[in-house]
């Protein structure tokens, strides 16, 4: 007889995105799940990308997806403003939900994916896949064992080369903009270390900058941050930059931590530890950590194992990022409506 602990996932992937290949094919592959249907706009696309990846079925929209009754789990990597609602549309049909960061395009639109989700009683996760990987769990191990001291200083850089102009991420309809696609990395991972600094922090000041030829849509972010036991931190994005940086330094009163890739630790999975006893490399392994992710979702689901990642931490999220675009002179992002 079968384990119903282990039983595989059924996934259903709406759109057929780049990201999906390295975000939900390659570790369903690893882990043994199933993706048993995709949905895009041109049938075509879905068609191929089923041919590619080894989907099950294609169906002919995103709502006969959310239909399928053989559907269980939906992912939805769409552009960020297509996010909000279709993550309502899924958890609506009873579907757990694997969505692309960020959640929503506002906090207002996140509180109402919370109050979607517990109704449906389903799951809800955002995907901030970084917090699964060895990486970022060593990075909190460390702190915890008071190796560093008390927590003083956190500072995160989340950069990559611009994108093309024609790009949905500077698009101010498609809520796009540079901490929507990186800086919800950079606020995330210092939210984490609440519980080493007596809370969560609070936001004290932002700049940013505008893309010419984008108005309303911000290049880059630096926000500036404090919790309650008085260590400060940064949370810097930027969509134009010369190279890919997706760095965090936890700085404590007797030494410090460094992950060079704390993102995408696949390409990097360093962490370095100087203290007054000299300096050490730790290699933490490059499995992927979105498979991390995809393993974390499914224990949660079939063994009700825990999950760092919910609906709440999501508005808390996007609450942050409104706040920091306001303190920075922009407007949150405007919501989507779906046609029909």
């Amino acid at each position: 007889m079968s384990d119903p602990g282990r039983e595989p996932l059924r996934i259903g992937v709406l759109g057929a995105a780049r990201i999906t290949e390295l975000s939900l094919v390659g570790p369903a592959r690893t882990t043994g799940h199933r993706l048993v249907a995709v949905a895009a706009r041109d049938r075509s696309r879905a068609e191929a990308f089923a041919d590619e990846h080894d989907v099950e079925r294609v169906v002919d929209s995103y709502t006969d997806l959310l239909a399928d009754p053989e559907v269980e789990v939906v992912y939805n990597p769409l552009a960020n403003g297509l996010h909000g609602p279709w993550n309502l549309a899924a958890l609506a049909a009873g579907k757990h939900v694997l969505s692309e960061k960020p959640s929503a395009s506002n906090a207002e639109e996140a509180a109402e994916v919370r109050e979607a989700a517990a109704k449906s009683a389903t799951v809800f996760m955002e995907a901030f896949h970084y917090l699964f990987h060895p990486v970022t769990r060593r990075l909190h191990e460390i702190l915890e064992s008071g190796e560093l001291g008390e927590l003083q200083r956190v500072e995160t850089l989340v950069a990559i080369p611009a994108p093309d102009d024609s790009d949905p991420r500077w698009s101010l309809t498609l809520a796009g903009g540079a901490v929507m696609d990186l800086g919800c990395y950079s606020l995330h991972a210092v939210r984490m270390l609440a519980p080493w600094a007596g809370g969560a922090p609070r936001l004290v000041r932002a700049r940013g900058g505008e893309r010419a030829g984008a108005p309303g849509v911000d290049e880059w972010l630096d926000a500036e941050l404090e919790f309650p036991g008085g260590a400060t931190a940064s949370a810097r994005c930027h969509m134009a930059y010369g190279e890919l940086e997706m760095s965090c330094r936890i700085v404590g009163s007797r030494g410090e931590a460094f992950a060079p890739n704390f993102v995408l630790p696949h390409r990097d999975d360093r962490v370095v530890v100087r203290t007054a006893q000299g300096e050490r490399t730790e290699r933490l392994g490059t499995r992927s950590s979105y498979t991390y992710q995809l393993e974390a979702l499914a224990a949660h689901i079939r063994r009700d194992a825990p999950l760092p990642l919910d609906a709440d931490d999501a508005l808390a999220t996007m609450s942050l990022i409104d706040e920091s675009y306001r303190a920075a002179g922009f407007e949150p992002r405007p919501r989507t409506t779906l046609a029909g």
